[in-house]
């Protein structure tokens, strides 16, 4: 049942006020040391003390288990009527803006609304890369592709550049970019990847990239890098089959060189649907690989220091290397008990049933409720929501 927003705001100040009094900086959750299904980890072991552990809890408790897993969810909406069901009926973490969706929604501020309809703050986000890959350019104008980027622009300018988007953007309502994307490359501008990449050169990546990352989180817009391990050297496009990397030992002086200078910049993490010989199970792309999660959750296999931030997958729903394999419900629940912290997929389409078969997952300790409430505490450092124990 969904709280009058008075009433959610009230528990939240108590959850909140509650949890202030233990530390003045950032969350330090259980959830640092969670083991993935499937995995051994070899994180080190939780600081976590009994009273982080009853402020986490406490915040926890506003949630039913489907509410908690649906914050581990985001969905392509195609307008404010879809969106605000999605967030009413499920309360659904996070929504998507897409080429497809009516541009309302942040133009005339109808955002706002469905906002207003989430127990917690919504996560509201799109792919705004700049170049082809840009869902708001009718509003914020065109931004060069990263390519370009690279060789017009000084790191400096770029984030100036980059700077003003990012507050445009968060005036519109969006909380989350899923940029930049980070991986080397050197395709032709009009591959997957391509100009999408700033350069074939590891160090420049990291160098623009970083600038990137910076300019967003100066403004308040979460960011998100892409494509863990990485694609750039990628046999394919994951939109259309599977995509074959090259062997993890000879990614790790390219394609892995941004993810490891880049990780402790404040960034979430895109796996994609990648199969890594020497990481991923044969036909089980990293998007849904315990072995890929646990890669980057500890750093160990790439010499790069340990990730607690959230892990999003690419899209679930609309890309052939995952869609051939597996429906959105068995592809969600994969990859979260991979280790996944949240499941996207470009439509609304099926958040019932995938909610069902997540409830289901945890009854049968497919998926550790343990695993979901240190995901659900992830998001809500993102969202910046969470309890600061």
């Amino acid at each position: 049942m969904r709280l009058a927003p008075g009433i959610v705001l009230a528990m939240t100040a108590v959850v909140l006020t509650a949890c202030s009094g233990s530390s003045s900086g950032p969350s330090k959750e259980s959830a640092s040391s969670t083991t993935q299904a499937g995995t051994t980890s070899s994180a080190a072991p939780s600081t976590t003390v009994p009273g982080q552990q009853d402020c986490a809890a406490g915040y926890l408790a506003n949630f039913t288990l489907r509410q908690k897993l649906a914050q581990l969810l985001t969905v392509g909406v195609t307008g404010e009527d879809d969106a605000e069901n999605a967030v009413k009926t499920e309360q659904v973490g996070g929504i998507f803006i897409g080429s497809w969706t009516d541009k309302a929604m942040l133009a005339q501020h109808q955002v706002d609304k469905v906002k207003a309809a989430s127990r917690v703050p919504l996560m509201v986000t799109t792919d705004e890369e700049g170049g082809r890959v840009s869902r708001m350019k009718d509003l914020l104008g065109v931004a060069p592709a990263a390519r370009v980027v690279a060789q017009t622009m000084t790191p400096e300018q770029y984030y100036q550049f980059s700077l003003d988007r990012a507050k445009k953007m968060k005036d519109y309502g969006i909380t989350v970019d899923f940029a930049p994307d980070v991986d080397v490359s050197s395709e032709a501008d009009d591959d997957v990847i391509g100009d999408r990449s700033f350069s074939d050169d590891p160090n420049v990546v990291v160098q623009y990239a970083g600038e990137f990352i910076r300019a967003m989180n100066d403004a308040g817009v979460g960011t998100v890098m892409k494509h863990f391990p990485g694609h750039g050297s990628g046999s394919g496009d994951s939109h259309t089959g599977v995509v074959h990397t090259p062997p993890l030992d000879q990614m790790q002086d390219k394609d892995l060189v941004p993810f490891r200078n880049l990780i402790n910049r404040g960034s979430a993490v895109m796996v994609g649907h990648l199969d890594v010989p020497g990481l991923t199970t044969p036909n089980v792309p990293a998007s849904i690989s315990p072995e890929a999660m646990k890669l980057l959750r500890t750093g160990a296999g790439y010499n790069a220091a340990p990730f607690d931030g959230v892990i999003f997958t690419d899209d679930l729903s609309g890309m052939k290397a995952i869609t051939s394999r597996l429906d959105i419900e068995d592809a969600v629940e994969a990859a979260l008990v991979a280790g996944a912290d949240n499941a996207l997929w470009i439509t609304t389409n099926n958040l019932s049933k995938v909610l069902d078969q997540l409830e289901q997952a945890v009854k049968a300790n497919r998926l550790p409720e343990s695993q979901v409430d240190a995901s659900v505490l992830r998001m809500a450092k993102l969202k910046g929501s969470a309890p600061h124990c």
